[in-house]
């Protein structure tokens, strides 16, 4: 029983007295023919650091993690990377091109589409450069910031494979280009092996349309892929024996090593977890007592097994609660529930997916890879909690 935490409080005007909200009626149905959140809740939104790219145009925003619960990240917060802005397309007027080393070069209409099997998945989306800034020390004191180029939600659309089938790949077809619509022009090549297991030509995300900043009318989904991958506005995917401008292509997935070596082909997204309350925007307003830690977990490899918890600096682990459905290439959320005494901690969560893989820490990394990559960055994130309930961002060896 957790006494404390609904205890009677002797003459709260809130239980005591009639408030505003009982005295009239509410909105009418239809008041709002597209629903919005509450207005006490308008501070979770997508937030944007000014001085971390040239202009807004070719930048990115992140998913406010710390404020919402669950798996599914709901369309309106769902971060936000583009190169040359948002394109705007008329459905009527797009077109999706099959062409190259295939038997039957094809062009699709969004009807066209609409013809083919679909299914339902949900994965989660990170660009690599998630927690990037954090590769020489703590430097964001908000895990919407450290953590928030992520999101999770459920896509509806056509495997990619179908497609190809209908095109006929030739037998030296193994490698594709997918290309979007936007300004940029933005293409990525993909192995044909990838393009043939589990990757979707997508339309829906939770159930309706994809939003505009999210590559409507279609997009490409890579599970467990790095973001850059994933094209939005999809027009084109050609066939070819080889990647793209093969130098240039392969910069594309390359994270530098500290002595000059570099990793080539960095797709997938390694285990990672993160604790999402507490965390510097999320503080301890309660005091000693009944809490709860929560936090998220993924990897691009499979599902997550276990998270770790700890609340001294890694000195002693706690395995937590995982909660919800365990889904391939998703998020999973995690709980931690104990009594807090009311001293410092020293918090971190440590994830294990499906393969034994377990999340390294932030020093591990570095030894490995040196400090120069702004990508990939998947160590143990650390939140100093302290006395008063106030968190920060810190590094500890």
């Amino acid at each position: 029983m957790i006494a404390s935490a609904g205890a009677a409080r002797a003459g709260d005007p809130v239980i005591t007295q009639m408030q505003p909200w009982r005295e009239t009626l509410g909105d009418p149905v239809n008041a709002k023919a597209y629903g919005t959140p509450s207005e006490f809740e308008n501070h979770v939104l997508r937030r944007r650091v000014e001085w971390l790219t040239a202009d807004a145009f070719s930048s990115i925003d992140f998913t406010p993690i710390d404020q919402l619960d669950g798996l599914i990240t709901p369309n309106g917060v769902c971060f936000e990377r583009h190169h040359g802005g948002a394109a705007q397309i008329d459905p009527a007027q797009h077109r999706l091109m099959i062409n190259g080393l295939v038997d039957r070069p094809l062009v699709f209409t969004m009807e066209d589409l609409q013809r083919f099997p679909r299914e339902n998945h949900v994965y989660f989306l990170e660009c690599a450069a998630n927690s990037g800034m954090e590769w020489r020390g703590a430097q964001m004191d908000s895990v919407q910031f450290t953590h928030g180029m992520i999101h999770n939600v459920m896509y509806t659309g056509i495997p990619l494979r179908v497609l190809l089938d209908e095109a006929g790949i030739k037998p030296n077809g193994k490698w594709i280009l997918a290309e979007g619509a936007d300004a940029s022009g933005l293409t990525r090549s993909i192995p044909m092996e990838k393009a043939l297991d589990d990757v979707l030509v997508a339309f829906k995300m939770n159930g309706e349309a994809l939003r505009v900043e999210q590559g409507y009318p279609l997009r490409l989904v890579v599970p467990g892929w790095e973001g850059s991958t994933w094209i939005k506005w999809l027009r084109r995917i050609e066939i070819g024996d080889k990647p793209w401008h093969h130098r240039e292509e392969a910069s594309k997935y390359t994270d530098l090593y500290g002595d000059g070596i570099s990793r080539r082909f960095t797709w997938v997204m390694e285990a990672k977890s993160v604790i999402t309350s507490p965390s510097p925007t999320m503080p301890i307003r309660h005091g000693a007592g009944q809490m709860v830690i929560t936090g998220l977990a993924w990897s691009g490899r499979g599902r997550i097994k276990q998270v770790d918890i700890t609340l001294d600096g890694g000195k002693n682990w706690h395995k937590a609660r995982l909660d919800g459905p365990s889904l391939n290439k998703s998020l999973h959320r995690f709980y931690f529930d104990f009594k807090w005494d009311g001293k410092p901690m020293l918090i971190q969560s440590r994830a294990h997916d499906e393969t034994g893989y377990v999340q390294p820490t932030k020093d591990a990394l570095r030894t490995s890879r040196g400090v120069n990559s702004t990508y990939h960055n998947n160590g143990i994130q650390t939140w100093h909690v302290q006395a008063d309930g106030e968190v920060e961002n810190v590094e500890i060896s």
